[in-house]
């Protein structure tokens, strides 16, 4: 059959009332989300997901990390299904489309074919990734960590929250470990959409962003420990201050970033201190760098530039000093076939577009490893996002989601 002309659209008003609907689980407290991985809310999202796509014509599978596959038969039983798909769970202060575009334009995607009649022969498959943010257990990406082969399931199940609680407990809990055994499943590719998370393509007033490459990542979680004492009757001389030896490295690891620009960020995120008590001194801090770059060199010069400065800082202050790799992929260089697709794609549709690199990590990064993967990206307004003022336009999400159905087409082969 020929391919679909550009005529062929999904339908936006759906997609964008499909958005909000899921925004309506897990509300944030500012207008965004708090769908935090395996947490009640998350249980209810994969709910509605699963009942959408049963109505869709889909059937799901769930393997033992709690990912859901939800497939479309194609004519060729022996054809490897095409996926795409991201992830439905958010940051504690979230917003409503990181991620959740990814899954629900996915879904659309389906709809769409479902209304027109179109069939592939490959089969199609719309996933939903478990644990993708990593903000509740470290770390990002863990379940398409496994499924790649970077983690075990073991390590994964042992990962806890900061109440204790784990990953593995939690996910039978809310009653989502499957019945298939992880990284089984094989893939003729993958296409994820996703907001862009920063400004580039809003700046450039582009319509659509191609992902050629994505920036590799180092989280190193650092532990400082001190002395606890009052802030108050113990002289300067005499503290041992974590939380000074904290605020020492979190500027190093500013310079250090700032000395390999271009192509290169990092910063301090996450911190805890202890007893965190405003009349105590910090006897001990715990802290995670996140450093990354598209450049394998720069991001393997900054890590060891990163971990000497800790030490440096630990032993000046007299601080005991712990570091522990708690994330890290390489850069990630995209299938050029796919991303051709995308872009031509995009070009037959007559949506601007530019190549861009992924400044953040996602499923699709682990997933490259295994099976030919792309990603597609649209602006966020101001390039805001892990933040409930995390916007878009429905006309955005519209251009980035035809993409992704005219490329899935492509590579799923229309059949009829």
């Amino acid at each position: 059959m020929p391919a679909p002309g550009e005529n062929l659209r999904i339908n936006s008003e759906r997609l964008w009332d499909s958005l909000m609907q899921m925004a309506q689980v897990g509300p944030g407290i500012a207008g965004g989300n708090n769908r935090q991985t395996l947490t009640d809310a998350d249980n209810e999202g994969r709910h509605l997901f699963a009942d959408w796509c049963k109505a869709a014509g889909m059937t799901m599978g769930v393997d033992t990390m709690g990912n859901m596959f939800a497939t479309r038969p194609g004519t060729d039983p022996g054809a490897l299904p095409v996926y795409m798909g991201s992830h439905l769970d958010t940051q504690p202060t979230g917003g409503k489309y990181d991620g959740v575009l990814g899954v629900l334009g996915a879904l659309e995607v389906v709809r769409t074919m479902n209304d027109l009649g179109i069939e592939t022969r490959h089969p199609i498959v719309v996933t939903n990734w478990t644990n993708e943010e990593g903000t509740r257990f470290a770390p990002a990406m863990l379940a398409s960590g496994v499924f790649a082969g970077m983690h075990t399931q073991d390590y994964a199940y042992s990962r806890t929250d900061a109440e204790g609680k784990a990953f593995g407990d939690e996910l039978a809990r809310i009653g989502w470990v499957g019945d298939e055994p992880v990284g089984t499943r094989k893939m003729h590719a993958m296409l994820e959409l996703h907001i862009e998370q920063g400004p580039i393509l809003e700046a450039e007033g582009k319509q659509v962003g191609v992902v050629t490459h994505g920036q590799g990542l180092w989280w190193l979680e650092i532990t400082l420990t001190g002395r606890d004492a009052h802030t108050g009757s113990t002289p300067m001389a005499m503290r041992v201050n974590a939380g000074l030896g904290m605020a020492r490295i979190t500027e190093r690891v500013h310079q250090i970033a700032m000395s390999h620009q271009p192509d290169a960020v990092g910063a301090v995120g996450h911190c805890n201190v202890y007893p965190n008590s405003r009349n105590v001194i910090p006897g001990k801090a715990v802290f995670t760098v996140d450093i990354r770059s598209p450049d394998q060199a720069k991001l393997d010069a900054m890590k060891a530039e990163v971990m000497r400065a800790a030490h440096a800082v630990a032993r000046d202050l007299g601080l005991g000093c712990e570091i522990e790799d708690v994330g890290h992929f390489d850069p990630v260089t995209f299938d050029e076939g796919l991303v051709k697709t995308v872009r031509q794609a995009a070009e037959k549709l007559g949506y601007s577009h530019m190549d861009i690199v992924s400044g953040a990590g996602h499923d699709a990064c682990w997933i490259n490893r295994v099976a030919p993967t792309v990603m597609i990206m649209c602006p966020c307004v101001n390039g805001l996002s892990h933040n409930e003022a995390e916007e878009i336009s429905s006309e955005w999400a519209a251009a980035g989601t035809d993409v992704l159905l005219h490329a899935v087409l492509e590579v799923a082969e229309v059949v009829s």
